[in-house]
């Protein structure tokens, strides 16, 4: 009886898998990630408004990931800490009920100036925002116990530790927090890294993570986003 050929069954690569191993750098990764959603001409005029200033906008990424935390908790109160020329804000407006209330902080007048324009070039009404000029930590204790659905703080990582102690007391459990920036300009995985603001930032996201009344995620876009949901 003549005999057949052996056959070698090789294993079956999944072709998304063939793609991340083909040579794609980090890099271009998140490139991909970043441009994945685009952004219209509000949104690339308040941007390039913050870099005439000297600001340092949320990325791409990090701004549809705070429309989606926004949506996903069908928000209607949302504080913001750093309105710059509204980026994040008029990201987190895009994402909230159509009755939400943005209240947005910040010590810069003329930041705030650009910002009101933005929003309302974007198409919100003047209701929507509740724009408050002043240091954050001075403001945020006028605010109201458990009102808040999201906590979004884009500040200097001096301030996160407080920032993150008021937002427990503003938010609903279920609320989320949003904290900008815990990449720490990719220094915050480097063991030598000691400086005064990564240290702070490691701090920081020990304590969240290790808390019992947050349930974390550190987010890997743009400057790093750790989302954590109040218990």
């Amino acid at each position: 009886m003549p005999t057949r050929p052996r056959t070698t069954h090789r294993p079956r690569r999944c072709p998304i898998a063939t793609v991340a191993g083909s040579g794609s750098s980090t890099a271009q990764v998140q490139q991909f990630a970043e441009s994945y959603v685009t952004e219209d001409l509000v949104l690339r005029t308040a941007r390039s408004l913050a870099r005439e200033v000297g600001l340092d906008a949320v990325t791409p990424g990090a701004g549809a990931a705070l429309r989606l935390l926004a949506a996903a908790g069908n928000a209607r109160a949302v504080v913001e800490i750093g309105t710059g020329t509204g980026v994040s804000g008029v990201w987190l407006l895009r994402g909230m009920r159509a009755d939400g209330v943005l209240t947005t902080i910040d010590v810069e007048v003329e930041h705030q100036r650009i910002a009101r324009r933005i929003f309302a070039e974007a198409g919100f009404a003047a209701g929507r925002t509740r724009i408050i000029t002043g240091r954050a930590l001075d403001v945020l204790p006028r605010l109201a116990d458990g009102a808040y659905d999201l906590v979004f703080v884009d500040a200097e990582a001096t301030g996160f530790h407080a920032c993150v102690e008021a937002a427990l007391r503003l938010l609903r459990p279920g609320g989320v927090l949003a904290l900008n920036g815990v990449l720490a300009s990719g220094r915050i995985g480097d063991p030598a890294a000691r400086d005064a603001e990564t240290v702070t930032v490691r701090e920081t996201i020990k304590a969240v993570r290790e808390s019992e009344h947050w349930i974390p995620a550190l987010l890997p876009v743009g400057h790093g986003l750790l989302a954590a949901v109040k218990c």
